[in-house]
C-alpha cells in the first residue's frame, strides 16, 4: 500500500503514540484525518501537519462512532490505535468501566471496520491497521479486562485479513510490549525488573509504517526478550504464566493498574 497520497484515518491521535504515528505518516505524504478527544492536543498537531484536518471524537458513545464515520468520507488505510488502560483486578472495574473499555479498545474499531471494509473490497484497495498489544498474546494476572480486549483484537483482525486477502485489501496487527516516553505504560509510571526492555513511540510509528506498506499481518515491538515470551504463552500458557510470576509480573501489572486508574 502506497501511503503518499492515500488518506488516512488515524484514531487515538492525540496520545504521545498516536502522534508519533501522526508525524511519520505526514512525512510519507499521508492525507490525515486525526481523531481524540483532546482539542487542545488534536489542534496544535493539526497545524503542525500541515494539511491534515480533525474530527473530536469519544469512541466510548456510540453515536460518536457513527458521527466520526460519516465525517471521516472515504478512507485508503485506517489506524485504529485509541485504546483505554484495562489493567487491575476485574472485581475493581465497574460494569460501565468494562463497557467503555470494550466499546473503545474492540467495538469502535470492529465498526469502523465493518462501515469501511466493503468499499475498500469495491475499490480493490486499502489497509485496515489494528493496534494491538503483547497483552494480546500473553495473558497476565491483573489485567483480565485489558487481555480481553487486545486477544479480541487479534482474533478479529487475523480472520478479517484472510477474508479481504482475495479482495486485494491489507489488514495488519502492530502488539507494542513496554513503550518509554509516551503512551499508557510510561504514563503509568511503573517501574521494570532489571533487564526487561522497551522500546520508543518512534518504533511503533516504523512498525505501522511497514506493515502498511508491506501488507504484514503482525508486528512486534518490543525487545526479543519479551517477543519470545509471548510466542511461548501462546504454546504453553500454564508454564509461561508460572514464570511470569516468579519473574514479578504481577507487580507490574499492579503498579500499571495503579498508574492508570482514573484514565478508565
Amino acid at each position: 500500500m502506497q501511503i503518499s497520497g492515500s488518506s488516512v484515518l488515524l484514531t487515538g491521535a492525540t496520545g504521545g503514540l498516536g502522534q508519533a504515528i501522526a508525524r511519520t505518516l505526514a512525512g510519507k505524504g499521508a492525507k490525515l484525518t486525526l481523531t481524540g478527544r483532546r482539542t487542545d492536543v488534536l489542534e496544535p498537531l493539526a497545524a503542525e501537519l500541515s494539511g491534515a484536518r480533525t474530527i473530536a471524537v469519544d469512541l466510548a458513545d456510540p453515536r460518536e462512532v457513527d458521527r466520526l464515520l460519516a465525517e471521516a468520507g472515504e478512507v485508503d488505510i485506517l489506524i485504529a490505535n485509541a485504546a483505554l488502560p484495562g489493567s487491575g483486578l476485574l472485581e475493581s472495574f465497574s460494569v460501565e468501566q468494562i463497557d467503555k473499555a470494550l466499546d473503545v479498545n474492540l467495538r469502535a474499531p470492529i465498526v469502523m471496520a465493518h462501515a469501511m471494509a466493503p468499499r475498500m473490497a469495491a475499490r480493490k484497495h486499502g489497509h485496515l491497521l489494528f493496534m494491538s498489544s503483547l497483552s494480546g498474546k500473553a495473558a497476565t494476572a491483573g489485567s483480565s479486562i485489558y487481555n480481553a480486549t487486545k486477544f479480541g483484537m487479534r482474533g478479529f483482525a487475523g480472520a478479517l485479513r484472510a477474508e479481504l486477502r482475495p479482495h486485494g485489501v491489507g489488514v495488519s496487527t502492530v502488539f507494542p510490549g513496554f513503550i518509554r516516553e509516551a503512551g499508557m505504560f510510561a504514563e503509568s509510571g511503573a517501574k521494570l525488573p532489571p533487564g526487561v526492555g522497551t522500546r520508543s513511540p518512534q518504533d511503533v510509528a516504523d512498525a505501522v509504517l511497514s506493515a502498511i506498506e508491506r501488507n504484514r499481518g503482525e508486528v512486534d515491538v518490543a525487545p526479543l526478550t519479551l517477543r519470545l515470551g509471548s510466542t511461548f504463552s501462546g504454546v504453553a500458557p500454564e508454564i509461561a504464566a508460572t514464570f511470569t510470576r516468579k519473574m514479578g509480573g504481577e507487580k507490574i501489572t499492579a503498579s500499571l493498574a495503579a498508574g492508570q486508574q482514573e484514565k478508565r
